[in-house]
């Protein structure tokens, strides 16, 4: 999967690890200027050092989003400074990643990519990304939510080794800031830890120092510009927190599952109807200098995904066998839709998932069936299909494994969408043009 992840921070940098470890490319967009406290473990360092290591993992500048390809095709994380994200564009990730942090949404949608993540406050899974993971510290921490929000930030800094607020080393005055003690570094409640403006900073634990902004970054009064580790343990001021790896184990879970339902979901194409209303075999009629039924076969194919169709006629076997379906027969076209849907699960009876379509909707394309899979593969519903709206539902339709037994029991010409309508609270339905939903019934002398 190509990853952008926006934001490469501390805990961005503790999702980014996780994915890379797992073999997935990563491109990070940072601002021009981070001010990441905990910098010694996070990717952000790059845009001001060039390059940054984080527990064996580089990570390397690059000025284009041609750059940051080859930083990846040499198995390191890119790093660009884009704070807009604008080379998503070019870029075209599988997943977009939010983790600015910002306890808000600066611009991220849920269109973004196949499977949009917000992490932490500020998101709404279901309205600008298809999952939220949970970022405040306690029970709750790294937990992927489908539905709904994290909880709100409160403004108060979570509690380590029984501190809260005054782990916080903030800024005095506006000005330039200018670290005295460094990170790693003991210090006493009271000891000076750096200025800004001019003023004094000073500590209001002991500890050690694990985080403090570079030299002369422009700070404002009140701005969170270190933090102090009642622990005192020197190595966690260099490795990823307990926090940032919970989140990324999060994050990690959402895309994993991504990833295995994409993986997991087969197609079967229902071509053996006899086509009573056209007159004639329709699915071989002649539609914009190709017969019916290679508009749907080559659509599908395009996917990758494994496929089945289920025929009665060799012709459009043989052409599904060279677009590398698997064929299977259907002798008895006349018990209606059900038999075809069940030859097809006997086929395919060991996939998570399927994705059944018809052959008499031309309009439909790759783009059609690759917006449904992934709306199915980024949610947590297990019914999904084409449609306008919610009330006018068309073809093609998603069925989780969960209701192959419901399908199985379908007779005469009865298709899934009883079955749709019966779990009509389970649906997602994945907008179509008119053109993707219309099917030919009958042919050009037909009423």
């Amino acid at each position: 999967m190509k990853i952008l992840i926006k934001g490469a921070g501390d805990l961005a940098t503790g999702i980014a690890y996780r994915l890379k470890r797992c073999g997935h490319d990563i491109l990070m967009t940072e601002t021009a200027i981070p001010t990441t406290v905990r910098r010694t473990v996070a990717f952000s360092r790059a845009v001001y050092e060039g390059s940054a290591e984080v527990e064996g993992i580089e990570a390397v500048l690059a000025g284009s989003a041609g750059e940051a390809e080859r930083v990846i095709a040499s198995d390191r994380v890119a790093v660009i400074a884009d704070p807009e994200a604008a080379v998503r564009e070019e870029f075209a990730p599988d997943i977009v990643i939010d983790a600015i942090i910002a306890k808000k949404n600066l611009g991220t949608t849920i269109n973004d990519a196949g499977l949009v993540i917000g992490v932490g406050p500020g998101f709404t899974a279901g309205v600008d990304c298809h999952c939220v993971v949970e970022t405040k510290r306690g029970h709750y921490l790294g937990r992927t939510i489908y539905s709904g929000s994290a909880i709100p930030n409160t403004g108060i800094p979570g509690e380590i080794g029984g501190y809260s607020v005054e782990r916080i080393i903030r800024a005095g005055a506006d000005g330039e800031f200018h670290p005295i003690r460094q990170i790693g570094e003991k210090v006493l409640e009271g000891d000076v830890v750096a200025e800004s403006g001019g003023v004094e900073i000073k500590a209001l634990m002991p500890g050690i120092i694990r985080g403090m902004l570079q030299e002369g970054v422009q700070v404002h009064a009140g701005m969170k510009c270190g933090d102090i580790d009642a622990r005192c343990e020197v190595s966690h001021c260099y490795t990823i927190s307990d926090k940032a790896r919970a989140i990324g184990g999060g994050v990690l879970e959402a895309v994993s599952r991504y990833e295995e339902r994409l993986k997991g979901t087969g197609i079967i194409v229902l071509a053996a109807g006899e086509g009573r209303r056209f007159g004639s075999n329709k699915l071989v009629a002649e539609i914009d200098g190709r017969r019916m039924f290679e508009h749907c076969l080559e659509a599908a194919a395009e996917t990758g995904c494994r496929r089945t169709i289920v025929t009665g006629y060799d012709e459009i076997a043989q052409r599904a066998e060279e677009l590398g379906f698997s064929v299977v027969y259907n002798r008895r076209p006349e018990l209606g839709i059900s038999e075809s849907i069940k030859l097809g699960l006997a086929e395919m009876k060991d996939c998570k998932a399927l994705l059944f379509t018809v052959c008499d909707q031309p309009g439909v394309t790759a783009d059609t069936f690759k917006r449904l899979l992934r709306a199915y593969a980024a949610g947590d519903r297990d019914l999904a299909c084409m449609g306008h709206g919610e009330d006018m539902l068309g073809n093609p339709c998603l069925f989780g494994r969960k209701y192959f037994a419901e399908l199985e029991e379908l007779t005469g010409d009865v298709g899934g969408k009883r079955v749709i309508m019966k779990h009509r609270g389970e649906l997602v339905v994945v907008n179509a043009s008119d053109a993707e939903l219309e099917d030919v019934d009958y042919n050009k002398n037909g009423n």
